[in-house]
This record gives structure tokens, sequence and C-alpha cells, in this order.
């Protein structure tokens, strides 16, 4: 039988827990977590403030490609 994965967070005291399958490994640093440290914030994720400054990248351009300008009056 395989030895089950173990959470991977690097903190003191160690957590022994097992990683979860499905959603346990972490998009960014591609580790594998319990499920009380699975989420970035959790595990203090190094890729975390890369993957918010391309969050707000995307969100920006997407704003901006949505602006309405309104189109100018003709004064009388």
């Amino acid at each position: 039988m395989a030895v089950k994965k173990r959470c991977q967070i690097q903190s003191e005291p160690r957590c022994n827990s097992a990683a979860l399958r499905l959603v346990g490994q972490c998009p960014h640093c591609r580790a594998e977590f319990c499920g009380a440290h699975r989420m970035p914030e959790h595990h203090n994720c190094q890729n975390l403030e890369s993957c918010r400054q391309q969050a707000f990248e995307k969100n920006k351009a997407k704003l901006e490609s949505e602006r309405t300008v309104s189109p100018k009056m003709a004064v009388a």
C-alpha cells in the first residue's frame, strides 16, 4: 500500500495531516496541503503576490476595455 502524502507546510510544529487529493495542491506553488492549510493565505504561498498582481492587471484591462465614453453633445 502506498504511503499517504502529508501536508507540506513549512512551519513549526509540523502538520502531520494527510494532504487532500483533489483540492490540496496549491495552483501557485504546486505543493500539497491538508484541508486546514490548502488556501494560499494559510501556507504563506511564495507566489501569492505575483498571482494578485496578475489578477489586478487582468481586471484593470477588462475594466478599461468596457469603459463607456459619452458622445459629445452638440451645442446649439
